[in-house]
C-alpha cells in the first residue's frame, strides 16, 4: 500500500495565500480522483491569526473561481517539517523562515516556492500578498496559485507514479 503524500502550503498569516493554494490543490486532487493519496494543509510562519477563518476576501475569491477556501489559521511548527513531504512557500521571505526552521539539509530540501513549479514564472517569483489590496488582488492570487498548483500536482504524480 502506498503511503499518503503530505503537502503543506505556507504564507505569513495563513488567512489569504496559503488557504487559497490549499483550496485549489484540494480541488485539483479531487478532480484527479486522488483524494485518498493526499493530505493537504496550510499554515503561516507567524501566529498572528491562529484560530481565525480565512480572510473573507480569500473565501469570496475561491467562491468566484469555483472552489472552497476553508480551515482555521495555524502557525507552522518545526514538527511539520517531519510530517510533510512538500512544504510550499508563497514567497522568498516565508521560504527563508521555513529553511531556517528546518535546521538541516534534509528538512530544507522539502521547502520550495510555489511559483517555482510554474514554467511561465521566474523561478523566484512570489505569490503576492493580497491582504492590503482589493478583490482583483485576491483573484490574481487565485490565478497564480492555480497555474502553479497544476504543475505541482503534475510533478508529484510523476515522482510518485500516480
Amino acid at each position: 500500500m502506498r503511503s499518503v503524500i503530505r503537502v503543506c502550503f505556507v504564507c505569513l498569516g495563513n488567512i489569504c495565500r496559503s488557504p487559497i493554494a490549499e483550496g485549489i490543490f484540494r480541488r485539483l486532487v479531487a478532480e484527479a480522483e486522488l483524494g485518498s493519496a493526499f493530505e493537504v494543509d496550510s499554515a503561516g510562519t507567524a501566529g498572528y491569526h491562529a484560530g481565525e477563518a480565512p480572510d473573507v476576501r480569500a473565501r469570496a475569491a475561491g467562491q468566484r473561481a469555483g472552489f472552497v477556501v476553508a480551515g482555521q489559521a495555524r502557525q507552522f511548527l518545526v514538527g511539520d517539517l517531519a510530517r510533510f513531504d512538500y512544504v510550499i512557500a508563497m514567497d522568498a521571505s516565508n521560504q527563508a523562515e521555513l529553511t531556517r526552521l528546518a535546521g538541516s539539509v534534509e528538512g530544507a530540501s522539502k521547502v520550495r516556492l510555489l511559483r517555482s513549479f510554474d514554467p511561465e514564472a521566474s523561478p523566484r517569483a512570489p505569490i503576492p500578498d493580497p491582504y492590503y489590496g482589493g478583490d482583483q488582488d485576491f483573484d490574481e492570487v487565485v490565478t497564480l496559485c492555480d497555474a502553479a498548483c497544476r504543475q505541482l500536482l503534475g510533478r508529484i504524480r510523476t515522482e510518485h507514479g500516480l
